[in-house]
């Protein structure tokens, strides 16, 4: 590094250095929750079992600590901690729409009045200015805005302005990633292991003494799980006696400790159930009488005797004192209460499966076992009370216990108690005794407790000196197995005496007492003072007394004997019984206690501690010398005899349970502990173990026997014993052994066992795993207690003549490495590691010797890594997590023992274990690569397999030689690519291998970052050749495009960067399925790294920043590569005026449609290109990535253009070429959309509407949306410019729901205010940083490319990023800076604006003035300076005022009909803001500008008049369309704004889901721009004006209009927009093709193609033409799939009358409703609405359809009638009308009938009931632009009873033949119809129809053809009938025959009533009139016959 310029090795040193080595070893004390730590007593000699039990519990936790880890993350600001005053320091940002959701609620809520009901058929435009404007108060103006500054220097105040008060961390303000895989989550999580388990603690405390005191009464405590039949705590003892009670006792009780006068106790549970019951048990001191007898006083007494009570308690007061002076040690059972905890325990978490409370114990994960563990040091008890079980509702209770049940002298045992426990529901029992009130409290426990007394008497910290009452935590004896280790020493054995049967035995044994004793020998003396005292007395006791049951021979006892076990046992500790027989009777002379018997339990057998149950015999004699050698069973017969009970049969049955964590219970540990220390200490052969005897010579096989056999002891003991076991195996790996003079070699057995321990610990479904799938006890193990075994030296076995000479002299042969290497996956090595070589160890030669004798644990563990084989290697790479923890941690103690962090790294370890190393990185990457060759399940195991490996190189570099390790890494690399095919799970592997070395808390210096591309020292590994470039001048441009490029360069030089970036490449450039998941993880790894470095504090100086930004400048590249692949936000309606939770917001953001991709990276179909010909763009489908992935890599770019040094990136940029450059723009496009502000979430707007459309049509409507040509605000075009280009385009798209970096709203419904708020604030200022760094890069852009010639395209392309900026929601803060950017550039290239870039001048002005109607004063004055800047810039530099003016106009004019938030006051003040600008601006008063300029906004004022109109018709949707055509004819001579009116129209319809008129509107404005293009050119494939479009409709005529004398297309400014090009013509028509596609009238879609083809045709489009014929054949198909059942519109007519209606007074109106709209639904709405508007009272709706008379009207009252019209033809009409489209489309009249007859009634009977038929005629046909059309022409025709009659025969007869001609029939339909026809019911219609009118021959001729036109409909119907019935015939089953045999019947009963009616004929009729002369036949024309009926009917 000597040639590094003195900045960088300072910056290289900042950043921690190199030479410092990263990993410390660490000796940090156990932290002890005791004052003392638990110990064995003092002065004894303790067994080196015992002595290494203490050893392993008292010593000091071997951390292994990284000096730097973390600190990005944790010194920072990881989102947690101090994120939480983060920020506190952050600015509001103010965002105009959230000051409008403030402003809202306020809007009015009364009844709307319609002020004025204008009239709308068309009488020229509104041009009366409501006001002027002079009479408002202008906004403060801007500063400086009309001096003169030079372009340079306005950049540069803008530039100085931008970057005061910017947010330093961009990350700080960006969400926290969700990892996909593991970041770093090295060991450093694990817990400490606690001194015991999780569990839940219960706080108990008495507080009040009983309420009726006679004498002194005790209690005991404990815990009983009714369901597990078991006793899940020892006994807490205490009582609540009075001073002057305990006065009674003081004879018996020599000392009262403090300890025992605890009042209050702490019960831990592990596994809490609803079945847990406190109970509580009340002894008294012993006296005469049954326990009935005894609680006579309690049953008679009662408080509210007064005098009288008080006499009895006084005597019985003296009673107690005397029994109690004699009989004061002894106690006797008295009565029991118990408690359930049901109410505590949480029973919804107890209703889990047993399976997940496992969880509590070892199953939580190890991040939540720590804080457990934490809580646990403080008071032995973890306090997570919430997750464990115990519910919140646990609150501190205090119960009063009042009824206690009396003991039963013979139902004392445990077995009993659960009987009760069980029925305690019932309370069946004897009887209750009234002691008075027990109050208790119970809590759950709190975190510290003040003065606590662990269950070995040790005070618990905090201990205070000024003692109180102390507390005392109890053992809890858990359910189940609890698999925590052992951490503290404890020595605890319970002994419970249970029965004793003295039934046979002398009459003396009635009262009978056991004396309980351990003693240490067998005179009087031994016994020991380690039985814990009860309450009120001394802490240790040397005897104890059971209860005694009254007169009972074989009593149950109930005690619970606690006794502190020594450390050293010996063959003379035992318990000794001693029974008595208590005389409660004061006998003179007598003594107290008569003695019965003895029994004893020796403590140990075969140097075993003995527990268990034992039923044990009695002597009824003084005991023989020497009995506690013997068990009491098995005494040998002794001189002379003993005398036993019972003739020596067991009598007496006890328990003994140990509490231990020295005694391991469990035959396999303990016979593998005492072989070891058999080994470490001189010990005598042959040795005993357990039942056996081994030999010297048996030894070693023993040991390995033992050694193979540790994995099948139990589970439970393993894992208590599991560091010490651990332990003793890792010493016998690598400590020399000679047994009877041979070398013994154990490091193979002790290898495999260790594996097999890890195996079975993994495998345990009891034991919790992290996230990373490790056994959490195996983690601990490793990080906090494992050490390197400490070599015994010079330690003589016995048997050996004598010490050898080298006390590290190892016997290990061992081949070499390099044939390590090649034979690694043959078999194991042959090495005297091999136990089946034989050999002395005086054989070894030279060469062993030096190899024996630098043996190291970690050289040990990797060559038995490396030399396994079968299963246990399988196991070993399985687990290799361990094995690798462990040689790191070695290695780390080895490297801080040697003191070897001075010399070179690469000394530090031997050749061969870094030949080992690699061997073993490549078996783990090849075994890996196998995994990952097998089905799905065996990927998990690899990628945990791969986790591992990443975490241990992690830890190498900072152990060993950085170039070997990075060998290694690419070695792994390497290996991964030739075995693996699959190119997703090859890129994730090393993805998630990369991320984890890349966290490595060196990672900048690892990769050099402090290199520029011109000073490369020699790379870091040594294997590429490294190669110092010289910096030269001439190479600079190459340098610093490559810079921004992943050059192999830059991967020799910056490692493991180059790596990352080449995987992130890879996967972004894959195109193979399942890569998203990848692409996802690769982004979020840079992800993670940028933020580690953002908010690490050594990377706070800007200049480190500057070069760490250098190292991520590929990611450039990269990014720019991908840009097709980004996710589109534009499907989201970005639009600032979106309606809240509207439909189209619902669904997940989707990726970008390819083609929208391609169209991104810059293909314009405008006839200006930006950018690069279709050509040189590879049609390819690419990957897409998601929404939250491409704004991850997006806020990387932003991150790295933030912190890039800038001068660097202008350079950059200004040699780029143009169609890069345009990348760039695209990119920065993307990035606005990304960040847009999403304002906060609240809570109660997450919206629940779902899209119900199906999705076909939901598609359909989103391509036509989302086409971009129509509406224009949307900016869909610009967005995607080129996206004509492209077949498919938008086909898939779905709508798509921005997901919010603060993920969706639902999710927050937790969430408080203030969290929102916070939320809000960050995400405020994180849109505004992000477009503050996109607008900076824009400068740059600018700034670089002022000297290129590509200006123009450029400009475009900034502006399009600007304006899309302005279009989002945006803060004032931006704004201010945007809105100077952008007058920056008006200044700048004001001429080339006007005249090259027409498109973006209207957006650019659509959104200035957006920003003029802005309710911010700020953001509103920032917009006036920008407009009146802009319209001066157009007016001076090219007098191209006219096109500004015409863009403004048409801007306004597309925001008053498309925004529903627009204010017009607001944008009233901005126009005479402008105003009062243009009055100032002196150096233009002498131009005509300001005569202008005041014209212009006189002509917006005209424009906002007709807002406030819409706004008051918002309401009602027929007149504010009305209104909006109106303005749109009266634009009829300025195409652009007609324009612009006929699109807001297409929108407001397309919201109203009235898809027809909004295509018939586009259709409109296609035939506009036709006309407008066939007068500027003659192309025959262009449509010859709106003539072409007749087909589609006969309205469109109206457009031709414009004519020449209206239009001159020259006149600068007119017709300019894109719109009036061929291009937008065609995209015109398609996107009215897909609204009619969406509205069913495919036939329409083909007219429109028609016109749209040729043009395609002409410009060669032939992938657009392949997508139009695609679009056609589905348009036919589905008019052939879906004929019959589409819907098309429903039509009413409706009438207006009353003066209130205003204009409408008596004007009719045909409304189209949408299909299926029934006359109540229409007529509600209307009456509803107008009923709003006029008050319901004045709404009145007429019923019916008979000619309204205004004279009967109330004037007072507005009237609606609405009838049901149907459309009308002419039966010439119908000859070409044929499918059912035609007849519902291009109609123009209607027709509807009104029933009455000629009384003046509505209905009578046949003969007189007349019809009139009204047929309306429309001023438009439909469909129209609009939904309705007010009626110009009205016919009437009046029916005569027997013309009705033909009618309704004919209709009848109609449906008959249709139902009979269904093709395929119809069953159901034919039955009905032809039950209406001929069934029983109904027969009477037609019949009675024919005797009425064919009965008889008329009277008066001119009916004569009515009766003969009737007759002939009979006859068809009679005839349709028959067939029906045969029809029917074929189609019934056979259920049905019944029915037609019924049909049949009145069908033919039908036929023959009519038969005469049908077959009389009038002669008259079939006489000739006149001769007829045959030549003259065919002349003779007959009258049309529509024509005599009309004359017939006038003439009735």
């Amino acid at each position: 590094m000597t040639h590094l310029n003195s900045l960088d090795v300072q910056l290289a040193q900042d950043l921690g250095d190199f030479t410092d080595d990263d990993l410390d070893v660490v000796f940090t004390p156990k932290e002890c929750r005791t004052l003392q730590p638990s110990l064995p007593e003092e002065g004894v000699e303790l067994d080196p079992h015992v002595r290494d039990c203490v050893q392993t519990y008292i010593r000091e936790w071997l951390i292994v600590n990284r000096k730097n880890q973390g600190s990005p993350e944790i010194c920072g600001f990881k989102k947690t901690g101090s994120r939480k005053d983060f920020h506190k320091t952050l600015p509001k940002q103010t965002f105009e729409s959230e000051t409008l959701e403030c402003s809202e609620p306020t809007a009015q809520a009364g009844p709307r009045h319609l002020n004025v009901l204008c009239d709308v058929s068309g009488k020229g435009p509104v041009t009366a200015c409501d006001f002027d404007l002079r009479s408002l108060q202008p906004d403060k103006r801007l500063e400086n805005l009309l001096e003169q500054v030079s372009a340079e220097d306005f950049e540069k105040q803008n530039e100085e302005a931008r970057r005061t008060n910017r947010q330093a961390e961009l990350f700080a303000l960006y969400p926290s990633v969700d990892e996909v895989g593991a970041a770093v989550s090295t060991l450093e999580n694990l817990s400490e292991d606690s001194e015991s388990h999780v569990d839940n603690c219960i706080f108990f405390s008495f507080y009040d003494r009983f309420e009726i005191e006679i004498e002194p009464l005790f209690a005991s405590i404990a815990l009983y799980d009714v369901k597990e039949r078991k006793k899940i705590s020892e006994n807490f003892h205490c009582d609540l006696n009075s001073d002057q009670f305990k006065g009674f006792l003081r004879a018996h009780t020599p000392s009262v400790a403090a300890s025992s006068q605890a009042r209050s106790a702490v019960f831990s549970v592990t596994y809490p159930s609803s079945d847990i019951y406190l109970v509580v048990k009340i002894e008294k001191v012993l006296q005469q009488g049954e326990i009935g007898d005894c609680a006579e006083p309690y049953l008679v007494i009662k408080e509210s005797d007064g005098g009288k009570s008080k006499e009895k308690i006084e005597k019985l007061k003296l009673q107690a004192e005397s029994f109690c002076q004699r009989l004061g040690k002894y106690r006797m059972p008295f009565a029991w209460a118990p408690i359930s905890l049901s109410s505590f325990f949480n029973v919804s978490t107890l209703e889990r499966e047993v399976t997940d409370v496992d969880s509590v114990v070892g199953r939580s994960s190890v991040g939540e076992r720590r804080t457990l563990a934490q809580s646990r040091r403080l008071s032995e008890r973890a306090l997570s009370l919430e997750e464990n079980g115990v519910g919140s509702n646990f609150k501190t209770s205090t119960l009063s216990v009042s009824s206690f049940f009396k003991q039963e002298g013979d139902r004392l045992s445990d077995e009993d108690l659960f009987k009760f426990l069980v029925t305690t529901k019932d309370s069946q029992h004897s009887y209750f005794l009234s002691l008075g009130l027990l109050r208790l409290e119970i809590s759950t426990a709190p975190e510290t407790i003040n003065c606590c007394l662990t269950p070995e008497m040790l005070p618990v910290k905090p201990f205070p000196e000024n003692r109180t009452r102390p507390h005392k935590e109890i053992l809890e004896f858990p359910t189940r197995e609890v698999y925590v280790p052992h951490t503290v020493y404890r020595n605890l054995l319970y002994v419970y005496p249970q029965r004793l049967n003295f039934v046979n035995k002398l009459a003396s044994a009635r009262n009978i007492t056991i004396k309980i004793q351990f003693m240490c020998g067998e005179d009087a003396s031994s016994a020991m003072p380690v039985i814990f005292g009860k309450s009120s007395g001394p802490e240790f006791l040397q005897e104890v007394y059971t209860a005694v049951t009254y007169h009972n021979k074989s009593p149950d006892f109930y005690e619970e004997v606690k006794i502190k076990l020594p450390a050293k046992l010996t063959v003379n500790h035992h318990l000794l019984f001693t029974f008595y027989h208590i005389s409660c009777q004061q006998k003179q002379g007598a003594s107290v206690e008569t003695l019965l018997g003895y029994s004893w339990l020796p403590i140990l057998l075969n140097e075993r501690l003995q527990t268990g149950s034992y039923c044990l015999p009695v002597a009824l004699e003084k005991l023989p010398p020497n009995y506690s050698m013997h068990s009491a069973e098995k005494v040998p017969l002794q001189n002379p005899p003993i005398k036993w009970a019972e003739g020596h049969k067991g009598v007496f049955n006890i328990e003994v349970q140990a509490v231990s964590s020295v005694h391991t219970q469990d035959n396999h540990l303990e016979k593998f502990f005492t072989l070891c220390h058999s080994l470490e200490s001189q010990v005598t052969f042959p040795i005993r173990v357990l039942d056996q005897k081994i030999s010297e010579m048996a030894l070693e096989h023993e040991l390995k026997l033992s050694i193979i056999c540790l994995n099948s002891s139990r589970l439970e003991p393993l894992v208590l014993f599991l560091h010490l076991v651990l332990d003793k195996l890792f010493q016998l790996s690598v400590q020399p052994m000679v047994i009877a003079g041979q070398t013994a070699n154990f490091s193979q057995f002790a290898f495999e066992s260790v594996v097999a321990i890890a195996n079975s610990l993994h495998n345990s479904k009891d034991l919790s795993k992290d996230q990373h799938g490790r056994n959490c006890l195996l983690a601990s193990y490793v990080h906090y207690v494992f050490r390197l075994p400490e070599l015994q030296r010079d330690v003589p076995k016995s048997g050996a003549p004598t010490a050898l000479p080298d006390p590290r002299y190892h016997t290990y042969g061992r081949t070499s490495a390099a044939a390590v290497s090649s034979k690694l996956l043959q078999a194991r090595v042959m090495s005297s590691s091999n136990p089946d070589l034989a050999g002395t160890h005086s054989a070894a030669d030279e060469e062993v010797k030096n190899v024996m004798s630098s043996k190291h644990f970690h050289e040990e563990l990797a060559l038995q890594m490396v030399v396994s084989t079968g299963m246990v290697r399988e196991t070993v790479f399985k687990y290799a997590w361990f094995f690798f923890e462990l040689l790191v941690k070695s290695m780390a103690q080895h490297v801080h023992n040697m003191d070897k962090r001075d010399s070179f790294r690469r000394t530090r370890f031997s050749d061969r274990f870094m030949d080992d190393i690699t061997t073993i990185v490549n078996v783990v990457t090849s075994e890996i690569a196998a995994l990952l060759v097998k089905p799905q399940k065996e990927n998990e195991q690899a990628e945990k397999m791969n986790i591992s490996l990443a975490f241990f190189l992690y830890d190498l570099l900072s152990l060993m030689d950085r170039g070997f390790v990075f060998n290694l890494i690419r070695h792994y690399c390497n290996q991964l690519s030739a075995k693996l095919n699959n190119l997703p799970t090859l890129i994730s592997m090393r993805l998630e291998f990369l991320r984890i070395l890349c966290s490595h808390e060196h990672y900048l210096n690892l990769n050099l970052f402090f290199m520029n591309a011109d000073t490369a020292p020699t790379s870091p590994c040594p294997s590429i050749s490294s190669q110092n470039s010289s910096s030269c001048s001439s190479f600079q441009d190459q340098k610093i495009a490559s810079m921004f490029d992943l050059t192999s360069e830059y991967r020799q030089q910056h490692f493991l960067t180059g790596l990352l970036f080449t995987e992130l490449a890879a996967a972004l450039d894959a195109e193979v399925e399942g890569i998203s998941k990848v692409q996802r993880k690769a982004v979020s790894a840079i992800h993670s790294l940028l933020s580690s470095h953002d908010l690490d504090p050594r990377c706070v100086k800007p200049e480190v920043k500057v070069k760490i930004a250098a190292l991520y400048l590929p990611l450039v590249g990269i990014i720019l590569d991908a840009l097709p692949q980004l996710c589109d936000f534009t499907g989201v309606d970005t639009r600032r005026y979106r309606t809240s939770g509207s439909d189209e917001e619902q669904e997940g953001a989707g990726a970008i449609n390819q083609n929208v991709a391609l169209a991104i990276a810059g293909n314009n179909f405008n006839l200006k290109t930006s950018g690069i010909v279709l050509s040189s763009l590879p049609y390819k489908q690419y990957n897409m990535l998601n929404a939250d992935t491409t704004r991850n890599l997006m806020i990387c770019f932003l991150w790295i253009m933030k912190n890039a040094d800038q001068s660097l990136i202008r350079k950059w940029i200004a040699d780029l070429p143009s169609m890069q450059l345009n990348r760039i723009l695209d990119l920065l496009f993307i990035c606005v959309l990304c960040f847009e502000y999403k304002g906060k979430q609240n809570s109660d707007k997450v919206s629940t509407q779902v899209l119900q459309k199906s999705r076909d049509v939901k598609a359909r409507l989103e391509e036509a949306l989302l086409r971009g040509e129509g509406a224009r605000g949307e900016m869909m075009r610009r967005r995607a410019p080129g996206n004509d280009r492209f077949p498919g385009l938008n086909e898939n798209l779905r709508w798509k729901k921005e997901q919010t970096h603060w993920r969706q709203a639902n999710e927050k419904l937790d969430k408080t205010k203030a969290e929102l708020d916070q939320e809000a604030l960050i995400s405020g200022n994180l849109a505004t940083e992000a477009h503050l760094i996109i607008l900076d890069m824009q400068e740059n852009i600018i700034q670089a490319s002022s000297a290129l010639d590509c200006k123009d395209s450029l400009l475009g392309g900034v502006l399009r990023v600007l304006v899309n900026s302005l279009n989002c929601d945006q803060s004032t803060t931006y704004l201010t800076h945007c809105f100077a950017t952008l007058r920056a550039l008006i200044a700048k290239f004001g001429d080339l604006l006007f005249e090259e870039e027409v498109e973006q001048c209207f957006d650019l002005c659509h959104q200035v003035l957006h920003h003029c109607s802005s309710s911010m004063d700020v953001t509103r004055s920032q917009a006036c300076a920008t407009l009146y800047l802009l319209m001066r810039f157009s007016f001076g530099a090219t007098s191209n005022f006219a096109r500004v003016k015409m863009q403004v106009t048409m801007s306004l004019a597309s925001l008053v009909g498309r925004a529903p938030d627009f204010n017009e006051e607001h944008l009233r003040r901005s126009l005479r803001t402008i105003l009062a600008y243009s009055e100032e601006d002196t150096a233009m008063q002498m131009t005509p500008f300001p005569t202008q300029v005041e014209e212009l906004l006189c002509n917006l004022n005209s424009i906002l008049y007709d807002t406030v109109k819409m706004r008051e018709f918002q309401e009602d949707p027929e007149m504010l369309m009305d209104l909006m055509y109106r303005i749109a004819k009266s634009y009829q001579a300025s195409p652009d704004l007609r324009l612009t009116w006929l699109q807001n129209m297409a929108e407001k319809h397309t919201k109203k889901k009235c898809y027809t008129e909004a295509a018939m509107c586009l259709v409109h404005a296609a035939a506009l721009v036709a006309e407008y293009l066939s007068m500027l050119e003659d192309h025959s494939y262009l449509p010859v004006g709106s003539v072409s479009f007749q087909n589609i409709s006969s309205n469109v005529l109206e457009e031709s209009v414009v004519s020449d004398d209206t239009l001159s297309p020259d006149e600068d400014g007119v017709c300019a927009g894109q719109y009036f090009t061929e291009s937008g013509l065609v995209g015109l028509l398609e996107q009215a093709a897909e609204l009619f596609s969406t509205g069913g009238l495919y036939e329409t879609v083909n007219e429109v193609y028609k016109l749209v083809i040729p043009i395609l045709e002409a410009h060669r489009e032939f992938r657009k033409l392949t997508l139009t014929h695609s679009k056609l054949q589905r348009a036919f198909d589905s008019i052939v799939n879906k004929d019959h059942k589409r819907m098309f519109g429903t039509y009413f007519r409706v009438g207006f009358f009353g003066s209130k209606f205003g204009d409408l007074d008596e004007q009719e109106f045909v409304y189209k409703e949408p299909a299926i709209t029934k006359l109540p639904e229409i007529s509600h709405r209307l009456e509803a609405f107008y009923g709003q508007c006029f008050g319901a009272e004045f709404v009145e709706v007429i019923k019916d359809s008979t000619p309204v008379d205004k004279t009967k009207l109330d004037p007072n009252k507005a009237y609606i009638q609405i009838t049901f019209v149907e459309p009308y033809f002419d039966e010439y009409e119908m000859k070409d009308r044929v499918t059912y489209f035609e007849k519902n489309f291009n109609l123009r009249r209607f027709m509807y009938t009104t029933p009455f007859t000629l009384e003046g009634r509505p209905r009578g009977e046949l003969h007189e009931q007349h019809r009139r038929n009204t047929v309306l005629t429309t001023m438009h046909a439909f469909p129209y632009i609009k939904t309705r059309i007010s009626v110009i022409q009205k016919e009437e025709f009046v029916l005569t009873p027997i013309e009705v009659a033909i009618e309704d025969m004919k209709k009848k007869t109609l449906q008959l033949a249709v139902a009979i001609n269904q093709e395929p029939p119809d069953p159901k339909m034919l039955q009905m119809v032809l039950q209406g026809s001929v069934g029983a019911t109904v027969n009477q219609g037609p019949l009675e129809v024919a005797q009425v009118f064919l009965a008889e021959i008329p009277a008066d001729p001119k009916l004569y053809r009515h009766h003969n036109k009737l007759r002939l409909c009979f006859k068809e119907f009679i005839m349709r009938c028959g067939e029906a019935v045969e029809k029917n015939k074929r189609l019934i089953t056979a259920d049905q025959r019944e029915y037609q045999q019924e049909l049949k019947k009145n069908y033919s009963k039908l036929k023959e009533n009519l038969r005469p009616m049908i077959e009389r004929k009038i002669p008259e009729l079939y006489k000739p009139i006149f001769r007829v002369e045959s030549q003259k036949r065919d002349s003779f024309h007959r009258s049309s016959f529509r024509k005599c009926e009309t004359q017939l009917s006038q003439g009735s």
